[in-house]
């Protein structure tokens, strides 16, 4: 009696294992696509993050240097300005120093020779004679009121007032042996005026003002 082989079998159903190993790979690339997606979105928002901290970066660099020329600009209207007011509250004030000036000669011309006369015989010792010029009609006046202040000084000297017409009002010149002594309201203003431009000059102000140079 032969015995009948037994039939060699693989415990495999090849039909369900294609299903099992198709249901496997769907599943996997599923993963796959997903860590991809997942990947690509915090690349891409990472990317947009740097692009718009670089962004905010441009725009405030550019502020800023919006903001600078701002500064700069209002710096230099305020300096300006502050010329301006300087160079404005300066001529003002010289403007009306000379009108009170003009204004207190016209009414007391012979107040400032007056002033003059006492400075003078407070440093006048064993002189023989003083000289004073002054305007034709102010001779009289200025006379009476040397003789008034020499008598009272002590001083011995000859006096002599003569009238000089191309003296201005206000103004006199006293002469003596060995010196002078004048007043020339011409050369004062002259002197307050160097002053003046020499002040402004060290400002950086224009004689003629702030606006003088602007086209």
């Amino acid at each position: 009696m032969s015995a009948t082989p037994a039939r060699f079998t693989f415990d495999l159903d090849l039909g369900r294992h294609n299903e099992r190993n198709s249901v496997v790979t769907e599943s996997g690339l599923a993963q796959m696509l997903a860590a991809a997606r997942k990947e690509g979105e915090t690349a891409g928002f990472a990317a947009g993050e740097q692009s718009a901290t670089a962004r905010a970066a441009k725009q405030l660099t550019a502020a800023a240097e919006q903001l600078a020329g701002k500064a700069a600009a209002m710096a230099a209207s305020i300096d300006d300005a502050r010329r301006q007011a300087i160079w404005e509250s300066v001529t003002l004030a010289r403007a009306i120093a000379r009108k009170l000036a003009a204004t207190l000669i016209a009414r007391e011309p012979e107040a400032e020779i007056e002033a003059l006369i006492v400075d003078c015989l407070a440093s006048l010792n064993a002189v023989p004679h003083l000289v004073i010029r002054c305007r034709p009609e102010l001779a009289d006046a200025v006379r009476d009121i040397a003789t008034k202040r020499i008598a009272a000084s002590g001083f011995s000297g000859r006096l002599v007032v003569l009238g000089d017409p191309e003296i201005a009002p206000g103004d006199a010149r006293l002469e003596w042996a060995d010196g002078g002594l004048a007043r020339d309201i011409g050369h004062l203003e002259a002197q307050v005026d160097e002053r003046i431009a020499e002040y402004f000059t060290a400002r950086g102000i224009p004689a003629g003002g702030p606006t003088e140079n602007e086209p």
